[in-house]
C-alpha cells in the first residue's frame, strides 16, 4: 500500500469524500442541480416572458400572435416550416409542430398538449400588474404563469432543445397547441376532432394538469397524473318580471327571487361518489400528508360513508371536487336602470360533474332545489363527457423516473381532475390522454384563474428536465 493510499483512506478524508458524494446525489436527484444560466434555461424563460406578457384572454385575439412566435422559434432551432402549422379558427390560433422520428420504433406518435389562452385579469385587483412576469425571492407572478403558459414554455424549448441536441425520436412527437380551451374549446374541437393526422396518436401527454403537490414545509407528499376529468357543464337560470316603476315596488321582484334561488343553490351539497381511482389516490395522499386532513382523507378512502370524513374534505376546495359534483354560481346580470324595477335577473351556474352522473340529472337536482318553476334553465354549449384514461405501464415508468430524479420517494399516483381541459376532447376522440405537468407546488397555493397567480421558483427551474426525460425514455433507444 502506498502513502497515497493510506493518506487517502484517513477517516477525514473518507468523510469529506462522503459529504462530497451525498450532495452530488442530492442534486442530482432533487434537480437543484439544473443550470440557471444554461442555454436551456435561458430559452425556456424566455419563451415564458414573452408569451406571459401577452395578453391571451378570450377578447383580445392574441393567441395566434402566440402561436406565430412560437413557431418561429421552433423553425429556428431546425423543424422543417412544413412541420410547422399556425391555424386561425374564428378569433383564435392554434399551433402543430411535428418533430419527426425515424420510426424506428414502428410506434404511432405521441401528442403533446398544451393551451395558450387564459383566464381574463383585472389589472386594478392585482397587486402586482397580471400581463408582465414579476418576481420575488419565492414565485414569478403573472396571468398564465401556473395555467398554462408554464406547460407551453417547458415543452416548446424542450423540443428547441432536443433538437439542437440532435436527438432523433424513434416515432413522431407532436405539439398541439390549442387557443381558446378557458372559453369555447372550438380550436380543441378542431385538433381533437377535424385533424386525421392527429388522430393517428397512440396517445395524448397534456401539461395542463397534473403535478406535484407539497407540504407547508415544501416536503413532496404525492405526484399525482390525471387520468379523468369531470363533465364541464354550464347553465343560465333567469327570472322574469313585467317590472316596473322603482317608485313603486311589486311584492315580486326578479333579483329577489333570483336570490333566492342562488342561497338555495347554495346550501345544496350534492351526494358524495367515488371510484377506485378517487379512493386510491385519498388511501396515498393521506398516509403521507398526515395530520387532521390526512387522517379525513384515509377514512374516506376506507369508508366513503363516513360522513365526518366528506365533511371534512368538503371545506378543502383542493380536495372536494374529487368527492362529488359541484355547482357554483360565478356570474349575475340583471336590471336595465337603476330607477326600474328589474324585468329579469339572470345568474350562471357553472357545474363539474362526476363520471357516469348524467347532465340531465343535475340540471334536474338544480330545479328542485331551487323549488321555483318560474326560474328558466338553459344549458350553455355541449357537456363533454370523457372516458378514464388507464394508465399505461411504458408512461407511468418514463413519469416516474422523470419524477423520481427530483423527488426519490414521491409516490405516484392517478387521480381525478376537478376541473376541466382540452384532454376531454381528446380522450373522448378516442386517444388516451395523461395529463402530467412538471409542476410541484402547495396545493393552496394554487391561483390558476384567481387573483395574483403565481408559480415558485425553484419549480419552473426544477421542471427543465422534465420533458426531455419522459421523451427520451418514450421515443429514445
Amino acid at each position: 500500500m502506498t502513502d497515497t493510499m493510506r493518506c487517502s483512506n484517513r477517516p477525514e478524508i473518507v468523510m469529506v469524500r462522503i459529504i462530497v458524494i451525498f450532495f452530488v446525489l442530492l442534486i442530482a436527484t432533487t434537480g437543484a442541480a439544473q443550470d440557471r444560466s444554461s442555454e436551456h434555461a435561458k430559452k425556456t424563460f424566455e419563451i415564458y416572458k414573452t408569451i406571459i406578457e401577452v395578453d391571451t384572454s378570450k377578447h383580445r385575439g392574441n393567441t395566434l400572435r402566440v402561436a406565430q412566435y412560437l413557431a418561429d422559434e421552433l423553425i429556428a432551432a431546425g423543424l422543417p416550416a412544413a412541420d410547422v402549422e399556425v391555424i386561425p379558427k374564428d378569433s383564435f390560433g392554434a399551433l402543430i409542430a411535428r418533430y419527426r422520428g425515424d420510426d424506428s420504433s414502428g410506434n404511432k406518435p405521441i401528442l403533446f398538449l398544451a393551451h395558450m389562452d387564459v383566464v381574463e385579469a383585472n389589472a386594478k385587483d392585482w397587486e402586482r400588474p397580471p400581463f408582465e412576469l414579476t418576481q420575488d425571492d419565492r414565485y414569478f407572478y403573472a396571468r398564465g404563469t401556473i395555467d398554462n403558459k408554464f406547460g407551453v414554455a417547458q415543452l416548446t424549448s424542450t423540443f428547441i432543445r432536443l433538437k439542437k441536441e440532435g436527438f432523433v425520436p424513434n416515432r413522431d412527437l407532436i405539439l398541439v397547441f390549442s387557443g381558446d380551451e378557458e372559453s369555447g374549446m372550438t380550436t380543441t374541437r378542431m385538433l381533437a376532432y377535424e385533424r386525421p393526422d392527429l388522430a393517428e396518436a397512440e396517445f395524448a401527454l397534456n401539461s395542463d394538469a397534473g403535478g406535484g403537490a407539497l407540504d407547508k414545509h415544501g416536503n413532496a407528499v404525492t405526484y399525482d397524473i390525471q387520468a379523468a376529468e369531470k363533465t364541464y357543464a354550464t347553465w343560465e337560470i333567469t327570472v322574469r318580471n313585467p317590472g316596473g316603476h322603482s317608485s313603486r315596488p311589486r311584492p315580486d321582484n326578479a333579483i329577489y327571487d333570483l336570490a333566492a334561488a342562488i342561497r338555495n343553490i347554495e346550501g345544496y351539497r350534492f351526494p358524495v361518489q367515488w371510484s377506485d381511482m378517487t379512493r386510491d389516490y385519498f388511501l396515498v395522499t393521506g398516509n403521507k400528508l398526515g395530520g387532521e386532513l390526512g387522517a379525513a382523507m384515509i377514512a374516506f378512502a376506507n369508508n366513503p360513508r363516513d360522513p365526518a370524513a366528506a365533511d371534512r374534505l368538503a371545506l378543502e376546495s383542493s380536495y372536494v371536487g374529487t368527492t362529488r359534483t359541484t355547482c357554483v354560481v360565478t356570474m349575475l346580470s340583471a336590471g336595465h336602470a337603476e330607477n326600474a324595477l328589474p324585468q329579469s335577473a339572470t345568474a350562471t351556474v357553472n357545474c363539474r360533474i362526476f363520471p357516469g352522473t348524467l347532465v340531465e340529472d343535475v340540471e334536474q337536482s338544480l330545479r328542485d332545489v331551487v323549488a321555483n318553476e318560474d326560474v328558466e334553465f338553459v344549458l350553455l354549449g355541449e357537456p363533454i363527457e370523457s372516458p378514464i384514461s388507464e394508465l399505461r405501464e411504458d408512461v407511468a415508468a418514463a413519469v416516474s423516473n422523470a419524477i423520481h430524479s427530483r423527488y426519490p420517494d414521491v409516490p405516484v399516483v392517478t387521480y381525478m381532475e376537478s376541473g376541466g381541459t382540452d384532454g376531454m376532447h381528446f380522450r373522448r376522440a378516442g386517444i388516451p390522454t395523461w395529463a402530467v405537468s412538471g409542476v410541484f407546488m402547495d396545493p393552496d397555493e394554487m391561483y390558476a384563474h384567481g387573483l395574483n397567480e403565481r408559480v415558485p421558483i425553484d419549480t419552473f427551474y426544477g421542471a427543465l428536465d422534465h420533458w426531455s426525460m419522459i421523451i427520451r425514455q418514450l421515443a429514445g433507444d
